[in-house]
């Protein structure tokens, strides 16, 4: 059956988030970089402004200076064509430079450091005029943005006369001054209204993104079931996994059948650790473990130890200390041999086998400072 946006009930995983970022469905908003860019460029203007009229103006004056316009050589020409432009690119280099920082970090800050070449592909569907004229005039998603426009469009023209009302006296009186004074006076107004329609069009702008990322947010929700696929596809799939997780007990416990009643003795803690030693005198420089489990494994151990006749000795810190500190099929450390040593002895007291020392055992401490250390490494 299929599923509805309704059922689209679960957040987008981690994946599902990186998939949307490499085909560029992220949260932006054009009109956010357009009005910071249109406040950062004013504001750019009014610092160096002045620095480029003025480098403006004394460009003009050297070329219409009188040595200028009576010098018809042409031999100069190339290299007078190149220090105007340097000398224009050097005025323009603080503006252009600020310009393209404003629009570099708005998008930085928007959607961070992504590039889709999936976005650079040619997408013919979007070249067919009856889908541009769909989404201008329509009823749709596309009706919805013209009217959002055409009230940026009268919200805008309300900041902009908000602006010049209140100084239409002086507007009036500009026929009065000079044209320096009525360059500074256009100049002022012009940041005046610029400002403001600035700080409209970001307020704005701050709300179109908050809404982008929500919008993007429920496209990217899930279904539960396209969540448990994306698990199973990430993960396996679970019925395998618990099929593994058989088989490898499984295994576990066929080990476990073939060591355990192999051992020598069973060291348990006594309920949740279970350590089998074996010791081959002729073959192994110390005792090894053969089996080892917690909790259910040390209960299959204990009872396949009680099964086959082997020797179960309760000694919780030595039991804690083997499991953490060594694996199956390792030799116990040195710091063991003594207290090890004595359980052996004691259960070969107990069957009648004879007891030949640990290699290196005189080297070891005693029993009970073995015991103390094998607590101490737990």
């Amino acid at each position: 059956m299929a599923e509805s946006a309704s059922d689209k009930t679960e957040a987008p995983t981690p994946r599902r988030r990186t998939e949307a970022r490499q085909q560029g469905n992220i949260a932006r908003s054009h009109d956010l970089t357009s009005s910071v860019l249109l406040i950062g460029g004013l504001i750019l203007m009014k610092w160096f402004g002045v620095r480029v009229m003025s480098a403006l103006r004394d460009l003009l004056a050297q070329m219409l200076s009188r040595s200028s316009m009576s010098d018809f050589r042409t031999l100069g020409v190339g290299e007078q064509m190149v220090h105007n432009l340097n000398t224009v690119a050097i005025a323009l280099a603080p503006l252009l430079g600020g310009a393209m920082f404003i629009v570099i970090v708005a998008n930085l800050a928007q959607v961070g450091f992504n590039f889709s070449p999936q976005r650079l592909a040619i997408n013919f569907a979007a070249l067919n005029p009856v889908r541009g004229l769909n989404k201008i005039f329509g009823f749709g998603q596309g009706g919805v943005q013209l009217l959002l426009n055409l009230l940026k469009v009268g919200l805008v023209t309300l900041v902009a006369w908000s602006a010049v009302g209140g100084r239409l006296g002086q507007i009036i009186a500009v026929q009065r001054l000079s044209h320096l004074q009525l360059f500074a006076f256009a100049a002022d107004m012009i940041f005046s209204i610029g400002i403001r329609i600035g700080v409209l069009l970001l307020i704005l702008a701050i709300i179109d993104y908050v809404f982008q990322r929500f919008r993007v947010e429920r496209t990217l929700r899930m279904t539960k079931s396209e969540v448990k696929d994306e698990m199973r596809s990430m993960e396996g799939d679970p019925l395998m996994k618990q099929r593994r997780r058989q088989i490898a007990t499984q295994r576990a416990m066929q080990r476990l059948k073939k060591d355990v009643p192999k051992a020598d003795v069973v060291v348990t803690n006594p309920t949740h650790y279970a350590v089998a030693l074996k010791y081959e005198q002729a073959e192994m420089r110390a005792p090894k473990v053969v089996a080892k489990g917690v909790d259910f494994m040390a209960q299959r151990i204990r009872l396949l130890a009680a099964e086959a006749g082997v020797p179960i000795i309760e000694r919780p810190p030595l039991a804690r200390a083997i499991y953490r500190m060594v694996d199956v099929g390792q030799e116990i450390p040195e710091e063991f041999y003594a207290a090890v040593a004595e359980i052996l002895a004691y259960v070969y007291e107990l069957t009648g086998k004879h007891l030949v020392a640990v290699r290196n055992s005189a080297a070891a401490p005693s029993s009970a400072a073995a015991t103390n250390a094998a607590g101490s490494a737990y």
